[in-house]
């Protein structure tokens, strides 16, 4: 499942794929599986995203609007 909101909010923070991954303590290839797509996000990188983008993982999942 492509998660839409994970490249909308990098790039709404201009960040790369790379400083990305490195926050999240990985491969930017890994990252970028995940944000396109082609492997499914753990729980645990969707929480960590959202708590760096001070959003909730509803928003972040795309389930609610507001962030």
């Amino acid at each position: 499942m492509e998660i839409k909101r994970m490249r909308d909010l990098r790039e709404d923070h201009d960040k790369t794929q790379q400083e990305i991954a490195e926050l999240l303590n990985m491969h930017r290839s890994v990252y970028r599986r995940y944000e396109s797509g082609e492997r499914e996000t753990p729980s645990w990188v969707i929480v960590k995203l959202a708590q760096y983008y001070r959003v909730s993982t509803d928003y972040l999942l795309g389930l609610k609007d507001e962030p």
